[in-house]
């Protein structure tokens, strides 16, 4: 008999498994997949270079809780991520800043001027109902043409003006020369990769992990208490209201015999190709090697789950879901497959955290 049954082995199923054995409950994680970690899992390739099998995921947070429980399982290579946008021919950094608008329209605004400059662009005398409208309000109708509206349509597969705004809301936009994606107190990534970090932090004696196994088919073989499940909402009902939509991503990578493929560590492509953006993992890591592996991502309607799709619809739909899994007893929806929201991986930590913390509460 275990205390609890969790399943899903990312960041949501592993928090809320380490936390609750700390308390002295036995936990079985059980997952599909043939490895821990879930889409932030990553492997040395052939030629020795550390890569994310899901995609690039950098690690930042302003949560000091967050970043201080993590540090229990890894020490941190401290990288703070930086990406150029391929626009009219030219590498310029993203978010747009100071020097995004110079280099593209050959200005010399400085931090005191490039005001002066948005607000000439922008478009104030809109209501902002989606993501183009939020664009356009900071940036104006061109900017926007060129940065967001191709780079929109190839991830979530619809026009940016059937998204909600909060899209594009977390798009910040800079008025100085700040060229780091993110601008959080804490950013880096596991000094020795995801999966050790993970490996560690499931290293205790209550917990006990099954890979290779879908929840489908061993549940009535398994006796517990409570669920933890942190898989998609929609499928743990069996459709019963209809398919929640999500975006699926292809990987394509590629190993090079040569030091360095290009200057940062993400080079997205708006305008042009079929793949949203480049990333040379190298720079994330800080490996020194005489090859380099780069991924490019293809955004897709089918496949593996990842982003779940921001529409008024959908969520709609969720909330029947929802109100479903509200009526069960012992039975908790974790994660951005189980609670439908596009989380930061630091949220999906705290998120983790204060559910073990209701639940300590509530016994």
């Amino acid at each position: 008999m275990f205390d609890y049954l969790i399943v899903g082995c990312g960041f949501s199923g592993a928090v809320s498994a380490r936390l609750l054995a700390e308390e002295g409950k036995k936990v079985l994680v059980v997952d599909k997949r043939n490895h821990i970690g879930g889409n932030s899992y990553d492997y040395y390739d052939k030629k020795g270079i550390l890569v994310h099998k899901y995609g690039p995921h950098i690690f930042h947070t302003n949560s000091k809780k967050v970043w201080e429980f993590l540090s229990r399982f890894t020490k941190w290579y401290l990288y703070q991520h930086k990406v150029l946008s391929y626009v009219d021919g030219k590498l310029v950094p993203m978010p747009i800043n100071v020097d995004t608008v110079n280099e593209l329209y050959g200005t010399n605004y400085t931090s005191d001027t490039i005001i002066d400059f948005f607000d000439k662009v922008r478009n104030k005398n809109i209501e902002v109902n989606n993501a183009k409208d939020m664009v356009i309000t900071k940036v104006g109708e061109e900017l926007y043409k060129k940065f967001f509206e191709g780079y929109t349509k190839k991830q979530w597969g619809i026009m940016p003006e059937e998204l909600e705004k909060e899209v594009t809301a977390r798009i910040p936009i800079r008025t100085n020369r700040d060229d780091r994606y993110f601008t959080n107190v804490y950013q880096g990534l596991p000094l020795y990769g995801y999966t050790n970090m993970f490996e560690n932090m499931l290293e205790h004696e209550n917990i006990h992990i099954m890979l290779n196994s879908d929840y489908r088919f061993i549940k009535n073989e398994i006796s517990y208490k409570n669920l933890i499940y942190t898989g998609c909402a929609d499928e743990f009902f069996d459709y019963k209201f209809g398919k929640l939509p999500y975006r699926s991503i292809n990987f394509e990578f590629e190993t090079l015999n040569e030091e360095c493929y290009q200057r940062v560590g993400t080079i997205n492509y708006p305008n042009d190709y079929d793949f949203t953006r480049i990333t040379e993992f190298k720079h994330l890591t800080g490996q020194k090697s005489l090859s380099t592996t780069i991924v490019r991502e293809y955004s897709s309607a089918e496949g593996e789950p990842y982003y779940p799709v921001p529409r008024k619809e959908n969520e709609k739909l969720y909330l029947k879901y929802k109100k479903e899994s509200e009526a069960l007893e012992n039975v908790y929806f974790l994660g951005r497959l189980g609670q439908y929201r596009y989380m930061n991986m630091d949220v999906v930590v705290d998120e983790a955290i204060k559910l073990v913390d209701r639940i300590k509460e509530k016994n």
